[in-house]
């Protein structure tokens, strides 16, 4: 991009947001649409989310992630009723406001209208207008009675059909070139997904989710059945006083604090300072298309006493791993290969990953037992996981303490406590080589519109886990000591502020970290909402961490500290009933005490029209991004089509445009089609992985131009 360019895009850019916070009131109608919170308080949620896990975790799947806002859309949460798990799965408010409503509950009574929110301690206008369309006040009791039968015939069926290409041919689908070696894409460019899913509210549901990635094969060679992978399930919860909830087919587990078992979405570090506790319930239905993420057999959770409720499963399923072959025909020995680790990517496109695909059976079961009462609870948890091969690491020096072999079983004890304006929590875990995890916090309402939570972890470097999740620097769940301190701060009706602090430690070698290691964070973000009108917010985030640092004059790559900077400034303003305007100014550094210091920035156009009385609506993103380097990579948040995510890495120089259509023009149908494309002005060739790198070399994505584009088009019907 010549260097003339950017004080012209910044100029427009100016131009558009003044033109966005300066139009006339007058436009905006008593009945106007209100600044779409909650859609934007999950855009960010998303996006620290992403940035926290960075190559740990570049594969989650958050497409269905806000389908039960779907379901309290058409039949709220009663807020007079609700426990607080159901108020946790609202993923809307912080576990001091879920606090404060329950003592505001049991001290005054039931709320009278929505309006006496107002009332409720750290509930705040945005925090209001936020759940203002997933709840109600007052309900009828729900009918533990209602049969099967009426579920069935009174839910909501709903079928999904995807399908996205890449426009740009990629080297993995041209054939071989004369005298050259390597492999190639078995499959045809395009991705598809197909779901089906009958509901009744969030008490009955069953479906087929099935999913092709780009480059996997479509009833031929490895996948004569059609789809690449399929999932189904069958959930029905609180169907009696006794059984609160069955799950068969596939399903996700979530144990305490996630040190030893948390399959659902636990959110990270980020501008929800307080959002450090894991919550809500322990048995789900799956529906996604995470191939990894989920357990596959029978599970359930029941009463057993008044306050007493045990939850158990069994999971049988095959994994991907990577199998180390032997220079041997001994059948024995073939039989019983090893592994050396689990594959989590869910591809299947070439014969190398086809032939790690389902290579390992994995047998798993376990429980909690959770006494409650109305402020206090604890659970004790087991799991047990067993593998039909041995894992077998590669003789790496960061890999000594990690586990080894084909059974591994852990246990822990989690607790929470209320008193008052104070949250205790935590949970302590053990792994059968007996060394211990645990992390402990304490969630405090200093006053009305001040709240502090305090989050200490300890995870022994030799602590062994499979499937821990817990809120941490790393989601590891071992090799970590650290303190979270987190502050939100609700000045008055329009201005809020939150803000964070953790340090950290590594008490043994990491990949990438050759040497013991220490890190700290912090981030500041000021909030100012305006009812039915705008919402503005900057945001700063620093991370310090050591790595190990190349180009430096000693023979061996050294640990230095990292440090990212970003600053951030989002306008969000309703024009009209049917326009909405956002726009984001970001910028990056990075420097890491060797290499010249790098810095960059992106700024981005958002357009979002919804017009009432026609059936078709627009989203469109104009974006400008100018950064070195993957270290000064910028994180942005996409809108895509239903139940579908996207939140690219922006890095190097070049412009992002994307544009969804949607049409409802037909009755129980909805009609999408999306198109989005990325140019770099200063290549020629590119290449991106299945994941990020910190490099744009060879490899079977490569597209020989300098853009990449994306088409999806997508069909809902519901009956």
């Amino acid at each position: 991009m010549p260097i003339l360019l950017v004080p012209k895009i910044w100029f427009s850019w100016i131009i558009i947001l003044i033109l966005s916070i300066g139009m006339p009131n007058v436009l905006l109608a008593q009945d106007s649409l209100r600044v779409s919170t909650a859609d934007q308080n999950f855009e960010a949620i998303i996006e620290d989310f992403i940035q926290n896990r960075e190559l740990d975790d570049p594969d989650f799947d958050f497409n269905t992630l806000l389908e039960h806002l779907e379901v309290l859309q058409e039949k709220p949460l009663v807020l007079n009723r609700a426990s607080k798990e159901d108020l946790q799965d609202l993923e809307l408010l912080s576990d001091v406001q879920i606090t404060a409503l329950l003592n505001y509950r049991k001290e005054v009574g039931d709320l009278i209208t929505i309006y006496e929110l107002q009332a409720v301690p750290y509930f705040d206008l945005a925090t209001i207008q936020r759940i203002l369309p997933f709840v109600r006040i007052k309900g009828g009791l729900d009918d533990f009675n209602v049969s099967i039968g009426e579920m069935l015939y009174e839910g909501k069926n709903e079928i999904f059909v995807r399908w996205q290409r890449i426009l740009e041919e990629r080297k993995g689908f041209t054939p071989l070139e004369e005298g050259e070696t390597g492999s190639r894409y078995l499959g045809d460019p395009n991705k598809l997904y197909f779901r089906y899913r009958h509901q009744y509210y969030n008490r009955l549901s069953f479906g087929l989710t099935a999913e092709k990635d780009d480059g996997e094969e479509f009833f031929a060679g490895s996948n004569p059945q059609g789809f690449d992978f399929y999932s189904a399930h069958l959930f029905l919860k609180d169907y009696n006083k006794t059984i609160k909830s069955i799950a068969i087919g596939d399903y996700a587990i979530s144990f305490g604090q996630g040190l030893i078992l948390y399959s659902g979405f636990g959110r990270g570090k980020g501008a929800f300072a307080l959002n450090m506790k894991r919550g809500g319930r322990t048995l789900r239905p799956y529906t996604s298309v995470n191939e990894t993420n989920f357990l596959r057999g029978a599970a359930a959770t029941v009463r057993v006493a008044k306050n007493l409720e045990l939850t158990a499963f069994g999971s049988i399923i095959k994994r991907d791993g990577n199998i180390i072959s032997t220079d041997t025909t001994d059948l024995e020995e073939a039989i019983n290969a090893t592994f050396s680790s689990l594959q989590t990517t869910g591809f299947h496109r070439t014969p190398n990953e086809i032939e790690d695909e389902a290579s390992i059976q994995n047998i798993s079961f376990g429980g909690s037992l959770k006494y409650k009462r109305d402020n206090w609870y604890v659970a004790l948890n087991a799991l047990s996981n067993n593998f039909d091969r041995k894992l077998t690491r590669a003789n790496q020096l960061y890999n000594k303490f990690l586990f080894q072999g084909d059974q591994l079983t852990n246990v822990s004890f989690d607790y929470g406590y209320v008193y008052k304006n104070y949250n205790f929590f935590g949970e302590t875990a053990r792994s059968d080589n007996g060394a211990i995890a645990t992390t402990n916090g304490l969630l405090i309402g200093l006053d009305r519109r001040v709240s502090v939570g305090i989050l200490y972890r300890d995870f022994a470097r030799d602590y062994q886990v499979i499937n821990a999740n817990p809120f941490a620097e790393t989601i590891n769940g071992f090799n970590e000591r650290g303190l979270y301190i987190g502050t939100e701060i609700k000045w008055d009706r329009n201005w809020s502020a939150s803000a964070y602090f953790d340090t950290w430690q590594h008490p043994w070698l990491r990949f990438g970290v050759d040497a013991p290691s220490t890190g700290y964070e912090y981030l500041v973000r000021i909030d100012y909402f305006r009812k039915r009108k705008s919402n503005v917010y900057f945001q700063l985030r620093s991370e310090t961490k050591e790595r190990n640092v190349s180009n430096n004059e000693t023979r061996l790559d050294i640990l230095r500290p990292q440090r990212r900077t970003q600053f951030r400034l989002h306008f969000s303003n309703i024009i009209s009933k049917s326009l909405e305007l956002r726009n984001r100014a970001d910028l990056s550094y990075f420097d890491d005490q060797i290499n010249p210091q790098s810095s960059g920035y992106m700024v981005l156009q958002d357009i979002i029209f919804k017009p009432t009385g026609f059936p078709i609506s627009i989203t469109t993103r104009f974006a400008v991004f100018d950064t070195p380097n993957y270290n000064t990579r910028i994180y942005a948040f996409e809108n895509d089509l239903l139940n579908s995510f996207s939140v690219p890495a922006f890095y190097l120089r070049g412009t992002r445009f994307y544009i969804n259509l949607r049409y409802k023009g037909i009755r129980k149908m909805t009609f999408e089609v999306r198109y989005a494309q990325t140019k770099w002005t200063d290549l020629e060739t590119l290449t991106f992985f299945d994941g990020t790198s910190e490099s744009l070399s060879t490899g079977l994505n490569q597209i020989d131009g300098n853009t990449r584009s994306e088409v999806k088009c997508q069909i809902k019907y519901s009956f």
